[in-house]
């Protein structure tokens, strides 16, 4: 058997000696047919260029450089060069001469052969860089020998080929299977390759005979290769598939056909040449190179059922997944397809896989991708881990090698045998195939999540819309679809068109200018078409792909450029991509408000692939329109990269607000940015009673006691003395501290005394005399009861306020008889909005203190006496705090989340820090403490949810969220040990409130908001798909309430009876049962209603009271009986913090920057502030 590529050629041409063994179309037509060379004038004309080398002195093991084009004489010129015997080197001229530079210094070369044509250009790339001398011409070959030596010193390039040289030889010992090694004047080689660079230098490539004669002999009976047969040249020679190509068909006596390299670049005409003028019979070509002929000319020419086409391999690249191959053949096709992959460091192709026809024929397959396959002979492959260990079944890195399959290195002159190089790329072993994952380099992490860029490239071809496409990270972390649409649709019938008429421009080798830019979209096509497609192909994608591997921009071309080895072009692709962002950064010049809108409206709806046509309302909130965080993320860099802003909070106000108020954020950054203006204040009245504005944001200053906020408190607190009064929160919760029986009242002290009285079974959690009763369960000091005052509540007619105005809403004779109303007590101002939520601490003894603590958007954590609003203390923390506080068992630490990150833990007398906590993201949610162990319990925007202890400044535990930021507040159930939390990725967790470890998780499509609420058998939650849940403590759903907009606001649930009151976007509060979550009552609000009920007891003797607000800036109070109104107010800001009610004040956070404290009182007027 031969050994040589050579032998195996002049054996083909001793038994086929008369038959055509080349046949070259150059494409005119006037080259009918083109010219062919039998294998005796192939065999002849070899050895008379050996012949010619030999006599101008080119003897054995040298390597010889090769310039040419792709033409009639190549074949022979390869043989002639290799019968020397040496190795032949491609050199591109297409190529940088920089590059070729480079190449011809690495590889030290003497001698280079030169096309004739090509003469004039060598010597104008190379002549200042290379001394050339013309040592021979032969005319009849095409050919010239040029002698080169390089005019610039090579000692370092030498320094560097021996180093690296001596680096690769010490890393491969611990490769080798075999202390035995070969030098290159043993190898006998047959060509040399260059790598393409893509991840770095080129590396030089040095191809023994060994090695690749076993590829070609293998495929050869795979392929079932005939003398009747006629394979194309398709790769370029600096591809190493080109020696497989040339001698499959060379060596079995079958005919090599070769076109004119502009040919290869007109899809059209190339498909009428090799299928209608040649019949080819084998054709093996990159996926990208074979959907360059499009759907069409695949179904109906290539992949025809009478095709001449009888093997096509696929290689190079990740093979289309079965639905795709399958979309190419037309039925009644019979064309074998096979999978290659291999390497250029171990030439040429490693694994085949022979992809069988019923998964060409089914639509039923079990895999969206093709395997790699089996081993070619002489070749073996092992799967190894990140630690190097051999993977079975899993992830890990492609290891190819084999006793005889091995190639040298850029300066390698040693090699060991069975040598195994490693591939750089990914593959997942699964049931004994391997699959290919991505180049190790194309595997990356976006979101906190891997993405496969190949696997999405895969799903994004599947689509009906999409001809081809290329998928890759611009800018470092934008993904980025260049997609090719489906000749089908009518903006790609107008881009190919033009593409077309390209092509022919390239055959005339005329210059021509058509209306578009370099990759064919005229700015004179219908924008509306391209927009559409656009918007349906991320509507598609969205259904089809994970959000983290959803493309932030698709990027319509007519084609995706090439590479020479048929490759995609990224790099130009990557050029377009800026050039469009160019042209954006031009637009941005010439912004308006009327542009911003427009823009800002495209983007809403490309990100949320909604039609053109769709009207946004701006109430509309993007969660609710079908995003979710990852495309709020999307939308909110597409935003700053079309205003050329980089608005901190935008991200925030996309998740939480309305379109309105990301038109108005924006607004602010960009056009008030522009005009010299502070883009983070919005233009706002003088707060009444005030002589002048409240304080620009800017221009915030912490007074004179505040610390900054890392600084620690010095000595220790005295847990052992507990503070004994009342912590009242958001949802009607007051915590009794210090007292022996620790409970939590229903309201205040008077609503205590009330329902001492009175009899009933605690709802939420179990009494005092609960405890008693079972031996098992112990109270201790810090044990927490919760009790609810007892009411009886009637279906009755929902009543609407008649008044229309907004300053005051009144129940009608209903409110005058009951006699209540609002008043401002005193407002405090924050330097910017408040949305948290106030917490009070009444503390007993001779003081009788009660402290308003909230923060606020300014970075503000202020401390106001209750009362008078007066300030205790003030300090500013490392940014904005959303979170509502909480106060420690012991009553001495008041405990928030902040953006940046952090748990502050600060002293009630002082506001000094006693502790922080880092957490990896900001801290929105509100912190729960559980008074049993005295933790503290908090979730953060990271996805994590932490048990803090104060005392020991430690985290005693953490855990994964499952997925997706946590934006609710933890809710414990001590009795049960249970501590429920949600996710912005829609689960609702349960917890152990001892270890943190899940005992049961819930999961929905939608984010969760709303924080949980239990009470002692039902935990409830709102969900922004419009519902009101309730499940049973083992997660089952009991029952779920369905309202007519999405459910931001939190449950408070109520004792006897036992009733469960929760807001709506819909404007409504509705109260409900519950055991089955029937209705009980619903009352219709102003606005919409974010925060959370408060229900309390009457300190006037109306009963059971509920405290709520809206967004428009009204604050209500119902009767808890039948939801009837029994006060109102309106503030001059949207409301989004949650009222808290003590004895007969009411304090709420507004928009406006200001905490307000209001009177409950028995007057029948009201007030507008």
């Amino acid at each position: 058997m031969a050994a040589t590529l050579h032998e195996m050629v002049r054996e083909a041409a001793r038994l086929h000696s008369g038959r055509t063994a080349v046949m070259f179309d150059s494409g005119s037509d006037s080259d009918s047919g083109g010219s062919s060379v039998t294998y005796e004038e192939l065999l002849s004309s070899g050895n008379e260029l050996t012949a010619c080398l030999r006599k101008h002195g080119v003897v054995n093991s040298h390597i010889l450089g090769l310039f040419c084009q792709p033409n009639i004489n190549l074949p022979q010129w390869i043989l002639g060069i290799l019968q020397l015997p040496s190795a032949y080197l491609p050199l591109n001229p297409e190529a940088s001469p920089a590059q070729t530079l480079r190449i011809v210094n690495l590889c030290n070369l003497s001698f280079c052969l030169v096309q004739c044509d090509l003469l004039q250009q060598f010597q104008a790339n190379y002549s200042s860089s290379l001394t050339l001398e013309i040592s021979a011409e032969w005319p009849e070959q095409n050919l010239a020998l040029v002698r080169m030596q390089s005019m610039i010193s090579s000692t370092t390039e030498k320094a560097l080929l021996k180093t690296g040289c001596e680096q690769v030889q010490t890393g491969h010992k611990n490769e080798s299977h075999s202390s035995a090694s070969e030098t290159t004047s043993q190898m006998r080689l047959a060509y040399v390759l260059h790598t393409s660079g893509t991840t770095g230098l080129p590396k030089i490539v040095k191809v023994p005979h060994q090695c690749i004669v076993p590829n070609i002999q293998h495929l050869r009976f795979l392929f079932q290769i005939t003398p009747s047969d006629t394979v194309f040249l398709a790769s370029p020679l600096t591809f190493d598939p080109s020696v497989v190509e040339m001698f499959l068909a060379l060596s079995a006596g079958a005919q090599l056909l070769i076109v004119h390299t502009v040919i290869k670049r007109m899809p059209s005409r190339l498909a009428r040449v090799l299928f209608n003028f040649h019949r080819t019979t084998v054709l093996q070509a990159t996926p990208t190179l074979l959907r360059r002929f499009g759907r069409h000319v695949l179904q109906e020419v290539v992949l025809s059922p009478d095709s001449s086409l009888r093997v096509l391999a696929l290689g190079g690249e990740v093979c289309p997944s079965p639905a795709i191959l399958r979309s190419w053949r037309q039925e009644g096709n019979h064309t074998l397809i096979f999978n290659l992959y291999g390497t250029t460091e171990v030439s040429c192709w490693a694994t085949y896989h022979r992809i069988p026809e019923s998964v060409l024929t089914s639509d039923h397959t079990t895999t969206d991708s093709v395997p790699l396959g089996a081993p070619l002979d002489g070749t073996e492959v092992e799967v190894r881990d990140k630690k190097g260990c051999l993977v079975t079944e899993g992830e890990g890195q492609l290891f190819i090698g084999g006793r005889e399959r091995v190639c040298l290195l850029d300066g390698e002159v040693t090699v060991t045998p069975g040598m195994m190089r490693a591939s750089g790329d990914w593959v997942l072993v699964k049931d004994g195939q391997l699959y290919y994952l991505g180049r190790k380099d194309r595997l990356v992490k976006r979101h906190g999540q891997q993405v496969h860029l190949d696997t999405v490239q895969q799903v994004v071809e599947s689509l009906a819309e999409v001809e081809t496409c290329a998928v890759d990270l611009c800018e470092g972390s934008r993904l980025v679809a260049f997609i090719v649409p489906y000749l089908g649709t009518t903006a790609s019938r107008n881009i190919h068109h033009r593409d077309q008429a390209s092509e022919h421009a390239d055959l005339r080798g005329d210059s021509v200018l058509l209306p578009m830019n370099r990759h064919g979209i005229s700015p004179n096509a219908s924008a509306l078409l391209f927009a559409d497609l656009q918007r349906k192909i991320q509507r598609r994608l969205s259904h089809v792909l994970s959000s983290n591997c959803i493309p932030d921009t698709v990027l319509l071309v007519p084609s995706l450029p090439l590479t020479t080895h048929g490759k995609v072009a990224m790099n130009e692709l990557k050029m377009e991509y800026e050039r469009q962002r160019q042209n954006t950064g031009i637009q941005q010049e010439n912004l308006t408000l009327d542009n911003l809108q427009e823009i800002l409206a495209k983007l809403w709806k490309e990100t949320l692939g909604l039609a053109e046509d769709v009207r946004i309302q701006p109430d509309s909130h993007f969660l609710l329109s079908g995003g979710d965080s990852l495309q709020a993320l999307r939308f909110h860099q597409n935003i700053n990269i079309a205003t050329g802003t980089n608005s901190a909070g935008l991200l925030e106000v996309i998740l939480d607000g309305s379109y309105s108020d990301i038109w108005n954020h924006i607004t602010m950054a960009t056009i008030f940015t522009e005009a010299g203006l502070d883009p983070q204040v919005p233009s706002k009245r003088k707060h009444e009673g005030s002589s002048s504005s409240v304080l620009p944001k800017k221009q915030i200053h912490a007074p004179p006691s505040t610390t900054a906020p890392e600084t620690l408190v010095e000595g220790v607190l005295h847990f052992n003395s507990m503070l004994m009064g009342y912590v009242v929160r958001r949802a009607g919760e007051i915590i009794k501290l210090g007292y022996s029986d620790n409970t939590v009242c229903s309201d205040n002290l008077k609503a205590e005394q009330a329902t001492r009285s009175k009899s009933f079974q605690v709802e939420g959690h179990k009494t005092t005399e609960d405890f008693n009763s079972n031996p098992s369960s112990t109270v201790s000091e810090r044990t927490i009861s919760k009790t609810r005052s007892t009411f009886t509540i009637k279906c009755v007619k929902d009543i609407l306020p008649s008044s229309n105005d907004a300053s005051l809403q009144e129940g009608g004779t209903d409110m005058a008889r009951r006699g209540l109303s609002l008043r401002v007590l005193w407002s405090s101002d924050t330097g910017r909005c408040v949305d948290a939520s106030p917490v009070l601490l009444v503390e007993h003894g001779s003081s009788h203190t009660a402290t308003v603590f909230v923060g606020s958007h300014s970075h503000r954590m202020q401390a106001l006496e209750l009362t008078s609003g007066a300030v205790r203390w003030e300090r500013v923390l490392g940014d904005r705090l959303e979170s509502s506080a909480a106060i420690s068992v012991c009553g001495k630490l008041v405990v928030v989340g902040c953006y940046d990150g952090q748990v502050y833990f600060l002293r009630v007398d002082s506001g000094e820090t006693w502790w922080t906590f880092k957490t990896g993201d900001a801290v929105k949610s509100c912190p729960t403490v559980d008074y049993v162990t005295g933790l503290i319990i908090i979730g953060s925007h990271d996805g994590h949810i932490y048990a803090l202890d104060s005392l020991a400044k430690k985290c005693m535990w953490k855990q994964n969220g499952l997925g997706g930021a946590i934006f609710s507040s933890p809710c414990l159930h001590p009795p049960l040990q249970l501590l429920y939390a949600a996710t912005l990725h829609g689960r609702l967790l349960c917890l152990n409130s001892v270890s943190g470890v899940p005992i049961w998780t819930y999961s929905r499509d939608v984010p969760f908001f709303s924080s949980p609420q239990c009470s002692n058998s039902c935990v409830f939650i709102g969900s922004v798909d419009g519902s009101i849940n309730g499940f049973n403590h083992k997660g089952a759903m009991l029952w779920q309430f369905a309202t007519s907009g999405p459910v931001f606001s939190s449950p408070c649930v109520t004792s006897s009876n036992p009733r469960v009151v929760c807001g709506s976007h819909d404007g409504c509060v509705y109260c409900l049962n519950c055991t089955d979550g029937s209705l009980v009552w619903k009352f219709q609000t102003t606005g919409k209603v974010f925060s959370t009920p408060f229900v309390f007891e009457s300190p006037r003797g109306q009963g059971t009271l509920v405290a709520l607000a809206s967004t428009d800036g009204t604050v209500w109070v119902l009767n808890a009986e039948d939801g009837t109104v029994c006060a109102s107010a309106s503030l001059s800001g949207e409301l989004f913090s949650s009222p808290v009610v003590w004895e007969h004040m009411l304090v709420i956070g507004c928009r406006n920057d200001y905490v307000y404290c209001l009177d409950l009182n028995s007057k029948e007027d009201s007030f507008r502030l």
